[in-house]
């Protein structure tokens, strides 16, 4: 396993880490649909993940309706200690009118929820799941570094939100002498190549983490669909088309990842895992799987050493049809900028 620095933490977490999203929720009509894994199914997973050195376990407080926290818990046991554990707090978690959101009531009981659920008196990493446009910004963050100063969560972090949302929080962080961003989460695949635009780059200027997730985007790309149809109609992307994308751009991406997978003697998922784990500003490619084998087989992704060829043409297979605003007119005006060579 590799290991990779968190940021300016100081903390190094593994290059892989494992996604619970698929822990739990049976009897939940939105989370059986993801993989509703049993206590017994979830724990040869994590077994099989800490055998691998995976030290980072994800998780959020809606996840099976809150049983995959209970889950995590229960299945790291004493080795609670070995690892960090990041939750998210955001999503709707009951009828309630203040049962979402990053409000300081929501976020302080949520923070308690995930706490007795996890069966831990802390969170290595505590992010909102979503920017939340009813709530200021201050109330959120003033709630979440009083929990850091209490002992209950160690570092920060956001999911899903934009770049000019991260620098408005680190600006009232620094304005108010708050505890700051750690890590970001990111949806981030070679059919979804949107936080390249700002979202990576802004991390990496502001020494930011960066975890990204379903980097086969919901299967598309584990190399059982094509343009003849899927192979595995249980697969999340079947069922639900998420995360959206240009299926015609999908089907040039895979393509070339079965050509380059060819060429190396591996698996189009491996090649696409392993894209995504050369990016630069990438810390940790967050898996999700439903079976011990699944994970090991996605593993073997480290071991791909992708050539400059083989990135070439993945990038152009999976480049946007229009390059984005305003980054292509500031590469523009940069050429015209540069002196003239001697």
């Amino acid at each position: 396993m590799e290991y990779r620095e968190l940021g300016r933490t100081g903390v190094f977490v593994s290059a892989v880490s494992l996604g619970t999203m698929t822990f739990g929720g049976k009897s939940s009509p939105i989370w059986s649909t993801v993989g509703a894994l049993s206590q017994d199914e979830s724990q040869h997973l994590v077994d099989a993940a800490l055998d691998a050195g995976v030290n980072l376990f994800s998780t959020a407080d809606a996840y099976g309706d809150g049983e995959a926290e209970e889950i995590l818990g229960r299945t790291l046991g004493s080795r609670r200690e070995d690892v960090l554990v990041s939750t998210k707090v955001a999503m709707r978690v009951g009828s309630g009118p203040n049962e979402f959101g990053v409000s300081r009531l929501h976020v302080m009981r949520s923070i308690e929820r995930s706490l007795r659920r996890l069966g831990t008196d802390y969170i290595d990493i505590y992010m909102i799941h979503t920017f939340d446009q009813h709530t200021a910004l201050e109330d959120t963050l003033t709630a979440l570094d009083d929990a850091v100063h209490q002992g209950k969560i160690r570092y920060l972090g956001a999911s899903n939100i934009a770049a000019w949302q991260a620098m408005k929080a680190l600006g009232v962080v620094q304005r108010l002498g708050l505890t700051g961003l750690a890590a970001l989460e990111s949806y981030y695949s070679l059919v979804g190549r949107q936080i390249e635009a700002e979202i990576l780059p802004m991390a990496q200027d502001q020494h930011i983490g960066h975890i990204t997730y379903s980097p086969l985007a919901g299967g598309l790309l584990s190399g059982k669909f094509d343009r003849t149809g899927t192979t595995d109609e249980t697969a999340r992307w079947a069922k639900a088309q998420q995360p959206p994308v240009d299926i015609e751009l999908a089907y040039s991406v895979i393509d070339a990842l079965r050509a380059v997978a060819q060429r190396h003697g591996t698996s189009v998922a491996r090649v696409a895992l392993a894209w995504v784990l050369a990016r630069p500003g990438v810390t940790s490619v967050s898996l999700g799987a439903k079976r011990p084998a699944q994970l090991a087989d996605n593993l073997g992704a480290l071991d791909v050493r992708l050539e400059p060829k083989d990135i070439e043409e993945l990038d152009a297979a999976s480049a946007p049809a229009t390059p984005a605003y305003p980054n292509y007119m500031q590469d523009q005006y940069l050429a015209f900028m540069r002196p003239a060579s001697a």
